[in-house]
């Protein structure tokens, strides 16, 4: 079970990150529109597990693997964002999340 703390960080961190994919980080989305679904911080706020949503691509795990190589950039930017909330950035682990694939598979398999 989460703490309070770690629900506002989560919040906090979700909508951050949201902001630098849109309009900082626009040089490697190529295009693509990338969404940030879900954070999950650990206990000691030292890590966060990040659940990104990728549309308009049409290799998402490539897409995913650009993300990855520029964890640093992006953990940067989001330092100078929460530096007044968080005392350490934790650090971001980033994850494909599939599960809107997932349902319109089911939707497709249920209208078929």
């Amino acid at each position: 079970m989460e703490t309070i703390r770690q629900d506002r960080i989560n919040n906090l961190l979700q909508k951050d990150l949201g902001e630098i994919f849109q309009v900082d980080m626009r040089h490697i989305t190529q295009g693509s529109m990338i969404t940030v679904t879900k954070v999950k911080v650990t206990p000691d706020l030292s890590l966060a597990k990040i659940y990104l949503s990728l549309f308009a691509t049409p290799d998402k795990n490539a897409l995913l693997h650009i993300v990855k190589k520029h964890t640093k950039e992006i953990r940067g930017k989001l330092g100078n964002r929460v530096k007044n909330q968080l005392r350490i950035v934790p650090e971001l682990n980033f994850y494909l999340d599939d599960s809107l694939d997932y349902i319109e598979n089911i939707d497709q398999l249920l209208n078929d």
